[in-house]
C-alpha cells in the first residue's frame, strides 16, 4: 500500500519549527521509537537547521518508561492540535505495528451514560463496586460527568524489587478494571441500549484514537504532505509456544464468560479495520502518505529481536528520507529563506503588526474607554496627544492593540495609516532604533500607495525622500545619524507625509517601561503642535510622572482640558479596574471553553475575590485555579490567592506539584532572563543541559546515557498548562515564547532569581548554549551517576556529575552562520546573534563578551547579514560595563570602519571581511589586540576556498575617527564661545547661550554642566585649563575651579581680604598655570598675577610693570616667570612674593609664550611675531642673561599658537601665513611651511611622535596633516562639521567644531597613516619582477622606486635628470631600462649602477627582448633602434614607425601596426620582412597580441570584428571568429593570455567582454558600474577589474560623497567571482603578476598589493606588514631607501 501526494497547497510561513507528533502503540514500538530518537531525529534537526533555518521537535507521548507519566486522551488531542497548527511542514508520524494495543480507561463519562452502564451491569449480575470506587461524580464538568479518580502511587520506593512489584500490582488492577469496564460496555451493546459505534470509543487503543482524531474528517490540506504513516504487518509474529499459551488463556476466559462475546470486537478486528478500511480510504480521498511492509516470520520462533532490530534500521532510513523530502519540497523552504532577507528595520513592521494582532485577541472584556479613544480618533482639529493611563495590569496594552485593529472601521471616509509600536517589546529599545523604525515604517506605509495620490507639494518639501529606494538607503544608515538628526527626520515625516485623506494614527505603548528613562527623547522628536492629520496615542503608567511631564503644555497652541488632566497639554483617558460582572462573565466563558464550571457556593468565593481585584489578568489566573476544583472540593476564602502576584505564585506552586519543582523553576527562569524570548526547541535544549533538571530524572530512571534529554512530552505538557500566559511572537524570523505580562517576570525574578549568583548561573547556562559549548542541548560528553545512602537508609541520594568538555569546532552547535553544502552563502543564526551578547554580559562581563564576541569576525558577519549593522555599531561603541573592558579603543576603531562603509555593507554584506581587512591592516601595530581579528579574516578566506586578501596595504588617505559626539543644545544655531582640555582627556565647552558641556574622555558622552547659585542656574562666560584644573568664569563674574582628578566639586575663587577684589578681577581671565594646590592666574589687560591657594582658599596678587601676557612656573613651584607687553620678562619668588629680576628683548614685542628648560635653566621667550630670545635664568641674584636672539624674516603676523615637544627637541610656531619649526637643541630655525595660496593657518601642533604636524586652515572642513621630512600634505582628517579648535590629548586628537561637535582620533593611528610610504604623485606605472620579490613604480617625477614586497617599504630609488616617462624590466630581472626626457637609462637592479645613459634617441617607448639581450627604442619622429642591452651598441635601425610595437616571443621580430597593416621588422637587419594586410581594402588592423607560449603566432583583430591568427614566419593566416555587431574591440583594452585561450576585447556598458578562443565563444562579465581598469592574467586563470559601483545605495550613500571603486577578480574558467576589495581612493594602475598578486597604483602615490586565494590553485596567501620605523623619528620611510644616482652626463650619444 503506497501513496504519494503532491506539494501541499498552503504554507505555514509563520512557523519556524517542524513539530511532529509520534503516534504509536507504546507496547509494540519501544525499539523503533528509541532508534528514531537516537539516529534519525538528531540528524533531521541538523539538516533542517543548517539548510532551512527550521527547528525540529518530536512529541512522543509515551517516551517515559513509567506509564503513570503518559498523558491522557484529552491531553494527547491537545498536543495533536498544537502540532497541526504550528508545524512548519509535516505534523504526524505514525507507526502502526502488528499489535493493536490496549484501550485506556475513559477519563470521564457523562452521568447518563455512566448510570446506564451501572444499570446494565447490575441487571446482568455483574459487580459494579470497583467502577463506583474508581469514578466519582463531578458537577463542575460540562456536562456533568463521572471522572476517573487519580490513582495513589508510592513516591518513595528505594528498592528496585519493591518498585517493580508495586508497578505490576497497579498494572494488574488497571487491567482488571479495564476488562470489567469493557464487559459492561459489551452488555449494553448486547442489550441494545448502546450502539456499536458509540461502544467503539471504549475499545479503541491510544494508537487508533490518536490516528482517527488526527486524520478523520480533516480537510485535505491538513493531510497532504503533512502526515506519514508506516504500517508493519507481521505474519506468524507469535511462535508455537506463545500461541499455545495465548489459546489456553482465551479458552479459560471463554469459559468464564456468561454472555455473548460476539458484541466485543477483538484487537485483530480493530487493527484490521484501521489498516484495511480507515487508512486506505484516506489514501484515496486525501492522498495520505502510507508505507506498508510485511514481515513473514518463522512460525517456530515468531517475531524475534533480531528481526525487530532489522526492521528498525530500515525504518530509520526510510523515515529520514521521507521527512527530508517532505520538508525540503514544501513551501516552508521559501518562507524560511524570506525570513533571512532584509534588515531589522524591514522585519520589524511585520513583527510589530503580528504582535498587535496577538495582543488584540486578549481583549475579552468590553471596555467603555474604547469609545473615548474612538471619539479622539474621529475628532478633527485635535492637535494634542491622547494619553491612556492606568495602574499595573489594567490592560492598557491590550486596549490599544484592540483599538489599532478597529481604527480603519472607525474612519470609513479616509484611508488611515495605523502604526502601533510596542516599545518595551522591541528587540532594541534604544531611542536611535525606535526613531529609525518609526521613520522607516511611516515612509514605507505612505509609499506603498501610488505616489500620484499624494500631495505633490508636500512631497517636494520633503527633499530627503524622493522615492522609497532612496529612503531605504538613507534610513538604514542610522549608525551615521545623530539622535538629533533622527528627531528632525521624524518630525519632518510627521509634518509632510500624512494628509486629510490619509491621516496617520501613531500608537506608542510602553514608553515608560523602557530602561534609562528614554521616553523624553521620543517625545522631543514630535512636532509641537501635532500636525492636523496626525493622531498620537500613548500609554503611560499612572506613576510615570517624568513621561507625563515630557508632554508639557507647550505642545499645543491651546490647552486641551480632559479627564483627570486640567490644562495638561494632552487628552487623558484613565483606565481602571474592569466591571466585576464582566470579569465574572469572562471567567465563566473561559471555564466553559475548557469544559468546566463552578458551583454556586464556589461562585460566591470567586465573586468575593474579584471584588478585591477586578483585573482581566487576575480573572485569567483564577480560571486556572477554579478549573481544578471539583463539585465536592472543600474550598474556602483562602483557597483563592489575593492579587495578581499571589495568583502567579500559586500557579507556579501548582505547576511544581504537577510537573516537578526543578523543571518548572528552570523553565520559567530561562524564559524570564531571555532577551527576546525562547523557541520551544531552545527551551527543551536548555532544560536537557541543566544538571538540576536531569538529576530529577535520574532519580526516576536509573538508566542514563551520554545524550540524555528530558522527554519532550514533559515540556510540552508544561507549556500546555502555561499556554494562556505565554504568547508566541515572531522575532527575527523565529517563533518565540514570551510572557503575556511583565508581572510574570517580576514574580519569577523574586521567587527563583533573587540572588546575583543564581541569575549569573542562568545567564551562564544560556551563554554556554548559544555559544555552542553545549551543542544542540546535549548535557555533556559523559554522565556520572553516584548513589549514596543517606541518614535514612530507605532513601538514596543521587548525585549527577556532568563532564563539560568543550566541543570541537566541527561539533559546534551554535555557529553564527550555518554553512550548507547546498548553498554558496550560509544562513545566519539570528537567534544566536540576538541572545548570546545579552547572556554573556549577564554571566561574564569581563572578557568573553568583548574579545570573544564583539571583536569576532563571525559575529560581525552574522550581525551585518542580518541587517543589524546599526546595532553592531552601537554595541561596539557602548561603554556599558566599560570598567571591565580592556579593548575599548579597539572596539571603537572597528565601529569606525563599519560606519565608514555603512551603505556598501547594507547593499553587499558579503564585503565585510574585505572591508574590515582593508581598514584594519594599516593600524594593526597600533592595535595589537586586533591581530586575532585579522587572523580570523584570513582563516575565513581559507575556509571559503576563495577570496581576495590584502598582502600590502596602501597608505591611508584619511584616518577614521574613533568617536564623534555632539552636545544636544536646547536651541539651534548655537556655537562654541570657548573650549579647554586637560592632559587627562577632559574637555569643556562654553556655548554662546551660556551653557557648559563636559566630555570626560574616551567612551563617555557629552553632558551638560548645571550649577546654581542663589537658586538661579549659572550661565558661563569662559573656561581655561591647566594640568588637572579647569577654571570656569560665569556671566555674573564668578570664578569656579574644578580639580578633574577629584569629585565634581567646584570651588569659587574669591578674595576675602581686599575690598577692591571685585575691581581687580572684573576683566576676563586670560590664562592660568596650576602647580599642586596653587593656581597662578593672569587677566586680560591687567598688570598683576593672582595666586589662589586651593588648600586655604586664599587669593594673593603680584604686581607687574605692564600687562601680563603669559606665565610659567618652575617644576617645584618656587619661581614664577611672567611675560609682559613690551617684551619684558619678570621673575618672582612665588613663596615669599619677592621680585627677583627682569629683562627685555630687543624688538620690545609682547611675549606670548615661554619655555623653561630647567635642566639648563634657560628660558626661551617667543614674542608675538614668532621671534625667539633665549635667556639664562640660572642666577637667583643677577638678572637673566641673553644667550641669543633669532628673528623670523618676512611677514610679521601675530602667532596663533605654539607647540613644544621636549622629547624630540622641536618647537612649532603657528602663524596665519606659515608654520615654523625650531630645533631647540641649538635654537635654529629648522623649516618653514607656507600656507596654501589664498588660505591661512588657524592652528597647528606636532603629532605624537613628532614626524608630522596637524593644522587647521580657515574655511577648510578637514584637519590637514603634513610630513615634516618632505613637506607634503599626507593626510586629511574628515570632520562632520566646520572645525574650530584642535586639542592635543595624551593619546588622541580632539577636534572641536563650531557647533560643539567633538571628533576624536587616535594619535597612534595618525602617526601610522602619516608614516605609510607613498610617492609624491599618482602611480603611473608598476612593473613586477617575475619572482614577485621586488616591484618598481614611477609617478612621472625624476625618481623610480624599487619596493621590497616582503617589508612593504621602498628598497631603493633611481634618480634621473628629468621626468621618467617609461620603464621596462628585463625578463631576467637584471636590468631596468627607463626613458627620461628623451634619454635612455640602463640600470643594474641589484647594484643600482647606472651603466648606460644614452642621448639622441628621440624615443617615445622602450622595449626589451624576451631573451634579455637587446633593447628596442621606439621613435615616432626618427629611427627606431635595436641595441645591445649591456653595452648600448646599435645592432640595426628600423625606418618606419610601428605603433603599439611588441617584440616577438622568439626575439626575432618587432611587430607593430602601420597604415592599417601589421608589419614585422627583423631585429637583425631592421628591414620589414613580413606583412599582414586585411582582404578588404576598407578593413584594417585595430589590435594584435603575441603569444609567449606559441612564439610563432599573433592574434589579430580587424576593424570588421574578424579574429585571425597570423603565423609570422610562414605568413599563413586563419580566421577563427567574427564578432557580432554588438561587440567591438577597444585597442586600449585589448589583451590576450600567454597561451591564447582568452582575449579581453572591451570594457564598455558596465561589462568585461571576453573572447574564449579555446571554445570560440563570447563571454561577458557583468560589473555593477562603469569599469575603470581591467587586466587579464597572462596565465589565463583570472581577470581583474576595477569598477565604480552605481547601485542605489552607493548613489545615495551618506558615508561618502562619491562611490568607492571596487577591485574584483574572477576566475576565467567558470566566471566565478573569487573576491572583491573596496578601494579607499582612485586607482591609476592595475597589474596582475604570475604569483597571483594584484598590484594597484593609486592617485595619491601609494601602492596596494592583493593576493588571490583560490581553491583551484595551490598558492599560499601571506600578509606583508611594513617594518616598524626606527632611527630618527622625523625620517621619512623613503629617506631610509638607498638612493642611486645616474651618470652625470650621457656616456653614449646616438646620431
Amino acid at each position: 500500500m503506497h501513496s504519494r501526494g503532491k506539494q501541499m497547497g498552503r504554507s505555514h510561513s509563520n512557523s519556524t519549527c517542524v513539530k511532529l507528533y509520534l503516534c504509536s502503540n507504546p507496547e509494540d514500538s519501544m525499539v523503533e521509537r528509541r532508534a528514531l530518537r537516537e539516529s534519525v531525529f538528531p540528524k533531521l534537526r541538523e539538516h533542517c537547521r543548517k539548510t532551512l533555518g527550521l527547528d525540529v521537535r518530536v512529541i512522543d507521548p509515551f517516551e517515559s518508561s513509567d506509564p503513570s507519566h503518559w498523558p491522557d486522551e484529552n491531553t494527547r488531542r491537545q498536543l495533536i492540535k498544537e502540532c497541526r497548527k504550528s508545524s512548519a511542514g509535516p505534523f504526524l508520524l505514525a507507526l502502526v505495528g502488528h499489535q493493536y494495543g490496549t484501550a485506556s480507561l475513559p477519563a470521564q463519562v457523562e452521568v447518563s451514560e455512566y448510570q446506564l452502564l451501572l444499570q446494565e451491569s447490575q441487571r446482568a449480575g455483574v459487580s459494579t463496586q470497583e467502577l463506583e470506587r474508581e469514578y466519582q461524580r463531578d458537577e463542575n464538568t460540562v456536562p456533568p460527568s463521572y471522572c476517573l479518580r487519580p490513582r495513589n502511587r508510592h513516591t518513595c520506593c528505594p528498592q528496585a524489587e519493591v518498585k517493580k512489584e508495586e508497578e505490576m500490582r497497579i498494572k494488574a488492577e488497571e487491567e482488571e478494571l479495564r476488562k470489567k469496564f469493557q464487559t459492561t460496555v459489551s452488555l449494553c451493546v448486547h442489550s441494545g441500549v448502546m450502539s456499536p459505534e458509540s461502544a467503539c470509543s471504549y475499545y479503541r487503543s491510544a494508537l487508533d484514537a490518536d490516528l482517527r482524531f488526527a486524520l478523520d474528517d480533516r480537510p485535505p490540506d491538513d493531510i497532504i504532505r503533512r502526515c506519514l504513516v508506516y504500517v508493519h504487518r507481521v505474519i506468524d509474529a507469535k511462535g508455537e509456544r506463545e500461541k499455545r499459551r495465548v489459546n489456553s488463556q482465551l479458552q479459560s476466559q471463554s469459559e468464564a464468560a456468561t454472555f455473548d462475546l460476539r458484541t466485543t470486537p477483538t484487537d485483530s478486528q480493530l487493527l484490521s479495520e484501521l489498516c484495511d478500511d480507515f487508512l486506505p480510504g484516506l489514501i484515496t480521498s486525501s492522498r495520505l502518505l502510507v508505507y506498508a511492509i510485511t514481515t513473514e516470520c518463522d512460525c517456530r520462533y515468531g517475531y524475534t529481536t533480531a528481526r525487530r532490530r532489522g526492521y528498525a534500521e530500515s525504518l530509520c532510513q526510510q523515515v529520514y528520507s521521507d521527512l527530508v523530502g517532505l520538508i525540503d519540497g514544501s513551501s516552508v523552504l521559501e518562507s524560511s529563506e524570506g525570513s533571512q532577507l532584509g534588515d531589522a528595520l524591514c522585519r520589524e513592521p511585520a513583527e510589530q503588526e503580528e504582535l498587535c494582532g496577538t495582543l488584540s485577541r486578549l481583549y475579552d472584556v468590553t471596555r467603555p474607554e474604547v469609545e473615548k479613544v474612538r471619539a479622539f480618533v474621529e475628532q478633527s482639529g485635535q492637535q494634542c496627544p491622547l494619553v491612556v493611563t492606568g495602574g499595573p495590569c489594567t490592560g492598557k496594552t491590550v486596549l490599544l492593540a484592540h483599538c489599532a485593529q478597529q481604527i480603519k472601521s472607525w474612519l470609513p471616509d479616509c484611508d488611515p495609516v495605523v502604526i502601533a509600536y510596542f516599545c518595551n517589546l522591541s528587540i532594541n529599545p534604544s531611542p536611535r532604533h525606535l526613531l529609525s523604525s518609526l521613520c522607516y515604517q511611516i515612509c514605507i506605509r505612505y509609499h506603498s500607495e501610488s505616489s500620484s495620490e499624494q500631495n505633490s507639494s508636500n512631497m517636494d518639501d520633503l527633499s530627503c525622500i524622493t522615492n522609497l529606494r532612496d529612503f531605504n538607503s538613507s534610513c538604514r544608515s542610522t549608525s551615521n545619524f545623530r539622535l538629533s538628526e533622527l528627531k528632525e527626520r521624524l518630525s519632518s515625516l510627521l509634518t509632510f507625509m500624512p494628509s486629510i485623506k490619509k491621516p496617520l494614527v501613531l500608537i506608542l505603548d510602553g514608553l515608560d517601561q523602557i530602561e534609562n528613562n528614554l521616553a523624553p527623547h521620543i517625545m522631543e522628536s514630535l512636532p509641537s503642535p501635532l500636525p492636523p492629520s496626525v493622531k498620537l496615542i500613548l500609554t503611560v503608567s499612572s506613576n510615570a510622572t517624568q513621561v507625563l511631564q515630557a508632554i508639557n503644555p507647550q505642545r499645543s497652541p491651546a490647552p486641551c482640558v480632559s479627564e483627570g488632566s486640567e490644562e495638561a497639554g494632552f487628552v487623558c483617558v484613565q483606565l481602571g479596574s474592569v466591571d466585576r460582572k464582566q470579569c465574572v462573565k469572562m471567567l465563566a466563558s473561559l471555564l466553559s471553553s475548557s469544559g468546566r464550571r463552578v458551583t454556586s457556593g464556589q461562585q460566591a468565593l470567586v465573586n468575593q475575590a474579584l471584588n478585591s481585584c477586578c483585573l482581566t489578568l487576575y480573572a485569567r489566573l483564577l480560571h486556572l485555579h477554579t478549573s481544578l476544583w471539583h463539585s465536592d472540593s472543600d474550598v474556602t476564602e483562602s483557597s483563592l490567592p489575593a492579587g495578581v502576584h499571589s495568583a502567579i505564585s500559586a500557579l507556579l506552586d501548582h505547576l511544581e506539584q504537577k510537573h516537578g519543582s526543578s523543571i518548572v523553576a528552570r523553565a520559567v527562569s530561562y524564559l524570564t532572563l531571555s532577551r527576546t524570548g525562547l523557541t520551544e526547541v531552545e527551551l527543551a535544549d536548555l532544560l536537557s543541559s541543566d544538571h538540576k533538571v536531569l538529576t530529577e530524572y535520574v532519580q526516576q530512571d536509573e538508566s542514563t546515557s551520554s545524550n540524555m534529554r528530558i522527554p519532550q512530552i514533559d515540556l510540552e505538557m508544561l507549556l500546555l498548562d502555561l499556554r494562556m500566559f505565554l504568547i508566541k511572537r515572531t522575532v527575527a524570523g523565529s517563533r518565540v515564547l514570551f510572557w503575556v505580562s511583565r508581572h510574570f517576570q517580576l514574580v519569577v525574578a523574586k521567587r527563583y532569581l533573587g540572588t546575583h549568583e543564581v541569575r549569573r548561573e542562568i545567564h551562564s547556562a544560556m551563554a554556554d548554549y548559544f555559544s555552542g559549548r553545549l551543542p544542540c542541548g546535549r548535557s555533556a560528553k559523559t554522565l556520572f551517576v553516584k548513589q549514596t545512602t543517606g541518614p535514612n537508609k530507605d532513601i538514596a541520594h543521587v548525585e549527577l556529575c556532568i563532564d563539560r568538555e568543550p566541543p570541537s569546532v566541527e561539533a559546534h552547535g551554535q555557529p553564527f552562520v550555518f554553512n550548507s553544502s547546498f548553498k554558496e552563502v550560509g544562513r545566519m543564526n539570528l537567534r544566536n546573534v540576538l541572545e548570546l551578547p545579552h547572556h554573556l554580559q549577564g554571566s561574564d562581563p569581563c572578557g568573553e563578551l568583548e574579545h570573544g564576541l564583539l571583536m569576532s569576525l563571525s559575529f560581525h558577519q552574522a550581525m551585518v547579514r542580518a541587517g543589524l549593522l546599526a546595532d553592531l555599531v552601537a554595541m561596539l561603541e557602548s561603554e556599558e560595563g566599560s570598567s571591565h573592558f580592556s579593548f575599548s579603543r579597539e572596539r571603537a576603531f572597528l565601529a569606525s570602519i563599519l560606519k565608514s562603509c555603512t551603505c556598501l555593507l547594507q547593499s553587499s554584506p558579503l564585503y565585510l571581511p574585505s572591508v574590515m581587512e582593508t581598514g584594519l591592516l594599516p593600524y594593526l601595530e597600533v592595535f595589537p589586540g586586533l591581530e586575532d581579528y585579522a587572523r580570523e579574516i584570513r582563516q575565513e578566506r581559507r575556509r571559503v576556498g576563495s577570496g581576495l586578501g590584502v598582502s600590502l596595504y596602501p597608505a591611508p588617505l584619511s584616518v577614521p575617527s574613533i568617536q564623534c559626539l555632539t552636545c544636544d543644545a536646547e536651541t539651534k544655531d548655537v556655537s562654541v564661545r570657548e573650549v579647554a582640555g586637560t592632559e587627562f582627556g577632559i574637555v569643556a565647552e562654553i556655548m554662546d547661550d551660556g551653557t557648559a558641556w563636559i566630555w570626560k574622555g574616551f567612551g563617555n558622552d557629552v553632558v551638560k554642566l548645571s550649577l546654581s547659585s542663589e537658586e538661579k542656574e549659572l550661565t558661563f562666560a569662559g573656561v581655561k585649563s591647566s594640568s588637572n584644573f579647569m577654571l570656569f568664569s560665569t556671566q555674573c563674574d564668578k570664578l569656579l575651579l574644578w580639580d578633574v582628578t577629584g569629585p565634581e566639586r567646584f570651588l569659587q575663587v574669591k578674595d576675602h581680604t581686599e575690598a577692591e577684589s571685585s575691581q581687580k578681577t572684573a576683566n576676563k581671565v586670560e590664562g592660568f598655570v596650576a602647580y599642586q594646590k596653587r593656581v597662578f592666574m593672569w587677566w586680560k589687560g591687567e598688570r598683576f598675577v593672582s595666586v589662589f591657594d586651593v588648600s586655604n582658599e586664599t587669593l594673593t596678587h603680584f604686581q607687574c610693570q605692564s600687562c601680563v601676557t603669559c606665565l610659567v612656573c618652575s617644576s617645584n613651584g618656587f619661581y614664577m616667570y611672567c611675560g609682559l607687553e613690551g617684551g619684558t620678562l619678570s621673575i618672582f619668588n612665588a613663596n615669599s612674593g619677592s621680585f627677583l629680576g627682569t629683562c627685555s628683548n630687543a624688538n620690545h614685542n609682547a611675549i606670548t609664550s615661554m619655555i623653561l628648560c630647567e635642566d639648563k635653566w634657560e628660558m626661551a621667550c617667543v614674542d608675538r611675531t614668532g621671534s625667539v630670545s633665549l635667556w639664562d635664568v640660572a642666577s637667583r641674584i643677577n638678572p637673566p642673561r641673553l644667550i641669543r636672539e633669532r628673528f623670523i624674516g618676512g611677514e610679521c603676523n601675530n602667532i596663533l599658537n605654539i607647540d613644544y615637544s621636549h622629547e624630540i627637541g622641536t618647537l612649532l610656531v603657528c602663524q596665519s601665513h606659515q608654520v615654523a619649526l625650531w630645533d631647540t637643541c641649538d635654537w635654529e630655525l629648522w623649516d618653514q611651511f607656507l600656507a596654501p595660496q589664498g588660505r591661512a593657518f588657524t592652528q597647528a601642533f606636532l603629532s605624537q611622535d613628532g614626524h608630522l604636524f596637524l593644522a587647521l586652515l580657515d574655511a577648510c572642513p578637514f584637519v590637514l596633516v603634513w610630513r615634516l621630512s618632505t613637506g607634503d600634505c599626507v593626510l586629511s582628517l574628515e570632520t562632520n562639521r566646520q572645525p574650530r579648535t584642535l586639542l592635543k590629548m595624551a593619546s588622541g586628537v580632539v577636534c572641536v567644531a563650531h557647533d560643539g561637535c567633538l571628533t576624536l582620533w587616535d594619535s597612534g593611528m595618525i602617526d601610522a597613516a602619516g608614516a605609510a610610504p607613498k610617492m609624491g604623485r599618482g602611480v603611473k606605472e608598476v612593473v613586477v619582477e617575475r619572482t614577485g620579490e621586488f616591484f618598481y613604480t614611477s609617478d612621472g617625477s625624476e625618481t623610480v622606486w624599487r619596493w621590497k614586497l616582503e617589508t612593504g617599504l621602498p628598497h631603493a630609488n633611481f634618480l634621473h635628470a628629468g621626468p621618467v616617462g617609461k620603464l621596462c624590466l628585463s625578463p631576467d630581472n637584471v636590468h631596468l631600462v627607463t626613458l627620461s626626457a628623451g634619454e635612455i637609462y640602463v640600470w643594474q637592479t641589484e647594484s643600482g649602477q647606472n651603466i648606460l645613459r644614452m642621448s639622441g634617441s628621440r624615443a617615445t617607448d622602450v622595449l626589451i627582448t624576451p631573451n634579455s639581450n637587446f633593447g628596442v627604442s621606439i621613435s615616432d619622429r626618427g629611427l627606431s633602434r635595436v641595441w645591445k642591452l649591456a653595452r648600448g651598441s646599435i645592432v640595426c635601425s628600423i625606418h618606419p614607425y610601428l605603433s603599439d610595437a611588441k617584440v616577438s616571443p622568439a626575439s626575432t621580430f618587432l611587430i607593430g601596426r602601420r597604415r592599417g597593416d601589421l608589419l614585422a621588422a627583423s631585429l637583425w637587419s631592421g628591414s620589414i620582412s613580413k606583412r599582414f594586410s586585411c582582404a578588404e581594402s576598407s578593413e584594417h588592423v585595430v589590435a594584435f597580441h603575441t603569444l609567449s607560449e606559441h612564439p610563432g603566432f599573433v592574434v589579430v583583430m580587424a576593424s570588421s570584428g574578424a579574429v585571425y591568427t597570423w603565423k609570422v614566419a610562414e605568413e599563413t593566416l586563419c580566421q577563427h571568429f567574427q564578432l557580432p555587431y554588438r561587440f567591438h574591440c577597444q585597442a586600449q583594452d585589448f589583451q590576450v593570455t600567454s597561451d591564447g585561450s582568452y582575449a579581453l576585447l572591451s570594457t564598455d556598458n558596465e561589462a568585461i567582454n571576453l573572447l574564449d578562443l579555446s571554445q570560440v565563444r563570447l563571454c561577458s562579465i557583468k560589473a555593477e558600474g562603469p569599469v575603470i581598469k581591467a587586466y587579464l592574467d597572462k596565465t589565463g586563470c583570472y581577470a581583474a577589474y576595477i569598477y565604480r559601483p552605481t547601485t542605489t545605495l552607493q548613489k545615495n550613500c551618506v558615508c561618502y560623497p562619491r562611490a568607492r571603486p571596487i577591485l574584483t577578480v574572477v576566475r576565467l574558467a567558470d566566471g566565478k567571482r573569487i573576491g572583491s576589495v573596496c578601494l579607499a581612493k582612485n586607482p591609476l594602475t592595475l597589474v596582475v603578476c604570475e604569483q597571483q598578486c594584484v598590484f594597484v597604483g593609486f592617485e595619491d602615490g601609494s601602492v596596494g598589493v592583493y593576493s588571490i586565494s583560490d581553491v583551484m590553485s595551490n598558492g599560499e596567501e601571506s600578509v606583508r606588514c611594513r617594518e616598524k620605523l626606527s632611527g630618527r623619528l622625523k625620517q621619512c620611510p623613503f629617506d631610509r631607501a638607498s638612493r642611486w644616482l645616474p651618470q652625470a652626463t650621457p656616456n653614449i650619444t646616438w646620431p
